[in-house]
């Protein structure tokens, strides 16, 4: 199974958008070829595979990434704060 993430769109150019996972230091390049609508720097995108699926509001972009902590936290024993996203 595959989980598709929030990320926050940092820059963009073209049709590609320069993204940070969470607030760690991941990032991501992201292609915006399957995006419908349009997209600007700070907004939050889910990502599967390298395509932006769709835009989301922040609240749900925190609230699904609080909610992969606590996954991983569980998996693993890693506290939430340490995860890296």
């Amino acid at each position: 199974m595959c989980l598709a993430i929030p990320v926050e769109i940092e820059s963009i150019n073209d049709n590609m958008a320069h993204c940070r996972v969470g607030e760690g230091e991941t990032y991501l390049d992201v292609s915006l070829m399957l995006m419908a609508e349009d997209v600007k720097v700070g907004d939050y995108l889910i990502v599967h595979a390298g395509f932006a699926l769709r835009k989301i509001e922040t609240s749900e972009a925190e609230e699904t990434l609080k909610i992969l902590r606590e996954m991983l936290s569980l998996a693993d024993g890693t506290k939430p704060e340490a995860c890296g996203f």
